[in-house]
């Protein structure tokens, strides 16, 4: 018997066969502020048929098994049809996040060293520039007018013969090199395998009960990956993937009404502008049958807003990962809110829910270094904060050429190939399984009498009238709460006096008595909920000398 190929491509064959004039991928191009759309459409067999045609031009041009390509082209109907035939050639996708900076943006490309380019015009003239890849990249491929930069363009690569192609793989052969977003550190290449995305399609199918026919929107280009592979379409909103707080919610929600998609894929970012356009303009989303938001901490009053557009039984689900480890828990918005925003708010950490099937989580001790071997003895008890770790067949199990990131991350079991990953999140399990997330490790701040941990103190002084976001710093070895104001707040002795009242009222806040007032915190360009807390510091430092 042959042996069975693991190539995550394999799934588009089978759905075209399965359900060919099914919609497998839709593009939405809006002009006049939404006044009017234009759609451009593939279906099942027609992306299988683009996939293998330029499958064969990429073959021909000598992108084939273990070559390492750049992939930055705008979530389109080329950018399906050539990361599918990325992976039908056995080749590897390097996928980064253009939000990361074009310093981190160099740094990433010299270290996954490409072999291939493929990008729309303006990344070409941007890898140009800056001399991305210039001492390992010899093959182009241009989406868009070619400049002076050699090459082909992507018309001239897609063949006529629109015949199969497959590369046979194993399950643990190298399938992209996929960039983390650097928000809390350094970026780096998560390795991931053919045996992850499966285990990822698996994941969906399973915990979110995703059926082929579905229609999605598709809001997150990896995930909108998955469309495909589990027979669900990708309905794709005309919006800047990259800074979705930038996208105009009509088009959003036009696009849902127009296809009436099932599915939705969100950051918080978006939960909150399409939120609070549905609730102006009376917008109502009867054909969803589920929404997933993930990136970042979901907040439960825009969970809740969203939800209006909703039906009854339909929930908002807040999913908890990373690109290391995708996707780990779940829990729904009515479980979040009618039952642990309370906790929230007094400080207890954000409950993001149970461990998702195929996935075991434990909480270790909070140790800055690596941990060679795992040990039951390193485990903390229930309801202790520790450090969040995951193990299952989605985790990742290195970073590309980052051997010490990839020991300080991950726990090998003895005796065993097995590992637990360290998420570098802390958190404490309750005595109902769920998960308590309190923060990243490396933004606790740690003094001779206690540790601070940022979701537990934050989340107390949020709720106070004027606040809209507090964020905990170290300076310097000094404990300091930064205080952004909404438009309703004046930062003034009142407001500082009833903050230092919550910081007396709760035994894990006491001892802040710094509050600064910052006018607009430096935020992530991707989900606008990560602070850069690094800038906030050093911002910080200045103020106090």
């Amino acid at each position: 018997m042959a042996e069975f190929n693991h190539n995550i491509a394999a799934h588009l064959p089978k759905m075209a066969r399965k359900q060919p004039d099914a919609l497998a991928v839709v593009v939405q191009h809006a002009e006049g502020g939404g006044a009017i759309y234009r759609y451009e459409e593939l279906t099942a067999l027609e992306l299988e048929e683009e996939s293998n045609r330029l499958a064969h031009g990429l073959l021909d041009m000598g992108v084939g098994s273990g070559t390492r390509a750049v992939l930055m082209v705008k979530p389109s109907l080329e950018f399906f049809a050539l990361t599918f035939a990325l992976f039908k050639v056995g080749g590897i996708p390097v996928m980064v996040d253009p939000g990361m900076g074009i310093k981190n943006l160099k740094t990433c490309l010299a270290e996954a060293a490409p072999e291939a380019f493929i990008g729309i015009t303006k990344a070409h003239v941007a890898r140009v520039l800056f001399g991305w890849g210039k001492d390992s990249i010899s093959k182009k491929v241009t989406v868009g007018p070619k400049l002076f930069w050699g090459g082909e363009r992507y018309t001239k690569i897609r063949s006529t013969d629109k015949s199969p192609v497959m590369k046979h793989v194993s399950a643990e052969t190298m399938a992209a090199i996929l960039f983390t977003s650097g928000s809390t550190g350094i970026p780096k290449g998560v390795v991931y395998s053919h045996a992850i995305f499966n285990g990822q399609v698996d994941s969906l199918r399973d915990n979110y009960g995703i059926i082929p026919g579905e229609l999605d929107l598709g809001t997150f280009p990896l995930f909108a990956l998955f469309g495909p592979a589990l027979g669900m379409a990708s309905v794709i909103p005309d919006m800047d993937a990259s800074k979705p707080i930038t996208c105009n919610p009509k088009y959003l929600v036009d696009a849902m009404q127009a296809y009436k998609t099932t599915n939705m894929f969100a950051s918080p970012a978006l939960i909150e502008k399409v939120g609070r356009y549905g609730e102006s303009e009376n917008v109502q989303l009867s054909s969803l049958k589920r929404v997933i938001s993930a990136g970042a901490p979901a907040d439960p009053d825009s969970l809740a807003r969203f939800a209006q557009m909703l039906g009854n039984d339909v929930s908002v689900m807040p999913s908890y990962g990373a690109t290391e480890a995708l996707p780990i828990a779940s829990i729904t918005h009515q479980v979040l809110i009618q039952d642990t925003k309370p906790l929230t708010e007094e400080g207890k950490g954000l409950c993001i829910g149970h461990a998702l099937g195929g996935i075991d989580v434990k909480i270790i001790e909070i140790d800055d270094g690596p941990i060679d071997e795992w040990s039951s003895a390193i485990e903390v008890p229930t309801g202790t904060i520790g450090e969040i770790c995951v193990s299952g067949n989605i985790v990742a199990r290195e970073y590309y050429k980052r051997a010490e990131s990839t020991a300080l991350a991950k726990i090998q079991l003895p005796g065993s190939e097995d590992f637990f990953h360290r998420m570098g999140d802390v958190g404490y399990l309750d005595e109902q399984g769920r998960i308590w997330f309190c923060g990243r490790k490396a933004h606790r701040v740690v003094t001779v009498d206690k540790t601070y941990f940022t979701i537990p103190c934050e989340r107390v002084f949020n709720t106070l009238d004027g606040v809209k976001r507090t964020a905990l710093v170290d300076v310097n070895g000094k404990t300091v709460m930064c205080v952004e104001v909404d438009e309703e707040g004046q930062f003034n002795p009142s407001l500082v006096y009833a903050l230092t009242e919550i910081a007396e009222s709760f035994e894990h806040t006491k001892g802040i008595d710094i509050f600064l007032h910052h006018p607009g915190f430096p935020m992530d360009v991707r989900h606008n909920a990560k602070i850069y807390r690094e800038k906030l510091s050093v911002w910080a430092a200045g103020q106090l000398s």
